[in-house]
């Protein structure tokens, strides 16, 4: 018994061949004609937002925080960059992920990789890997694509506050893309068809984007209705519904934006006027202060990340691989 349980175990690191999938990968990603037309899709976004936002920045406004605001600033008929990127990264990131493993079953071609000295672990994570620093360089070279607009157009370098939080807001958008990166592999794991994956992963995403929030209204009304208008019901009902709704990731993106671009903001949550005497308000508040609002979003977006991807991880290891 002891000798078969020896045979049994794995020789040699289970990491073994990650770093040939993750760069062949990449390179696949990169080179394929479905990645340039994403490409230049979300450039031509970053441009015209960035152009838009320079044109209202010019005609007027707040001129504190400049750089920040080509961010945050949208001018009819174009929404602001960070709504597009809160509209277009989950798609970029299923787009990466949604024929990752089903793709090679198709092709038939999981035996011959698998008959390498490479472990089943290595092509998973190296998979979602190679997918996430893909989009992590494609966010990148647009973030800086914008700051390069504000340079030309604004003539004026860009604050150590500033830069500080649009790093942070980059952060952010990569942990937001690595969620939706584990749902499209998720369900790559799960349907042997690709156009049924992304099929699941896109109605994941429409759940979230256009339904969650009435659902969230109609619970929180059956729930919690409001009965005689006192201010401990409107408030109870009015965090249950906080509560409920930060379960979406596009809430978590949203709300993390919202604290890292807008200095002046000092709560995501609901204050009452008392709870804002003695505070300097329209004084912006400092970076540290801002992370720490949004840390628990960029948490929960990483935990979930690692759940989904823990799931499709027991997933993979119990299918059968055949020649």
């Amino acid at each position: 018994m002891a000798k078969q349980r020896e045979t049994k175990k794995r020789l040699g690191s289970p990491w073994t061949g990650l770093g040939a999938v993750l760069t062949k990968e990449m390179a696949d990603h990169l080179t394929s004609a479905r990645m340039q037309i994403l490409e230049l899709l979300i450039v031509l976004t970053a441009a015209g937002t960035g152009y838009a936002a320079l044109q209202n920045l010019q005609t007027g406004g707040n001129r504190h925080f400049l750089f920040l605001q080509l961010f945050s600033t949208g001018k009819d008929p174009l929404p602001s960059f960070a709504g597009f990127l809160g509209f277009l990264v989950p798609l970029i990131a299923i787009a990466l992920a949604f024929d990752a493993i089903n793709g090679e079953f198709n092709r038939r071609t999981f035996s011959r990789v698998l008959s390498q000295p490479i472990y089943r672990d290595s092509v998973l994570l190296g998979k979602f890997l190679a997918g996430l620093f893909t989009l992590a360089l494609v966010l990148a070279a647009i973030w800086l694509l914008i700051f390069g607009i504000g340079l030309v157009g604004l003539g004026v370098p860009p604050t150590s506050e500033e830069t500080g939080r649009a790093v942070m807001f980059l952060v952010m958008t990569i942990a937001y893309g690595a969620f939706w990166l584990a749902v499209g592999m998720l369900f790559s794991i799960l349907f042997r068809q690709p156009a049924t994956a992304a099929l699941a992963s896109i109605a994941v995403w429409l759940f979230f984007m256009l339904f969650w929030n009435m659902i969230v209204s109609l619970v929180g009304g059956s729930l919690l209705p409001i009965r005689y208008g006192l201010l401990e019901e409107v408030l109870a009902r009015a965090n249950l519904e906080l509560a409920l709704s930060r379960v979406s990731p596009n809430t978590l993106f949203v709300e993390a934006t919202i604290a890292l671009l807008d200095p002046t903001v000092r709560s995501l949550g609901v204050i009452l006027p008392f709870e804002l005497q003695g505070a300097l308000l329209g004084a912006p508040l400092p970076l540290d202060q801002s992370v720490l609002l949004m840390w628990p979003h960029l948490t929960g977006l990483v935990a979930a990340t690692i759940l989904l991807f823990a799931l499709g991880y027991v997933l993979f290891q119990r299918q059968e691989i055949r020649a």
